[in-house]
């Protein structure tokens, strides 16, 4: 019996740890700045950075291929699963994730921050 209370104690103290992380300990935390624009947590680079910046050095460490900037997406055929393309619209750019079999914008895979889809061309990349 004192060992379920034990463990129900600790896993519980590790959610709510988990929820209040200090700024700069999870790689894409955002940190917001008073006039609308937000700086991202790189832990590969252990540096705050704007989100351009963070999405480059996100795809280049990531598994898949970073198939670098453009503004059309690379050949079906020839993308695997967890491949990047930062894609630019006329609205700006936006860091594309491929993944189970479509592109789909990174934060929407990764879940760093409802930020990110509100900026640059993240929020009209579908249109």
């Amino acid at each position: 019996m004192h060992h379920f209370i034990v463990v129900f104690v600790f896993v519980g103290l590790s959610a709510y740890a988990a929820e209040n992380i200090a700024p700069g300990e999870r790689d894409g935390q955002i940190q917001s700045r008073g006039d609308n624009t937000f700086l991202v947590w790189d832990a590969g680079q252990n540096t705050w950075s704007d989100p351009e910046t963070f999405w480059i050095g996100f795809a280049e460490r990531n598994s898949g291929k970073f198939w670098g900037t453009s503004h059309q997406y690379p050949p079906y055929s020839e993308v695997q699963e967890h491949d990047t393309l930062l894609v630019e619209v006329d609205s700006g750019k936006c860091l594309m994730y491929f993944f189970h079999t479509r592109w789909r914008r990174a934060n929407d895979v990764r879940r760093w921050g409802d930020e990110f889809n509100r900026y640059g061309g993240c929020k009209n990349v579908f249109n």
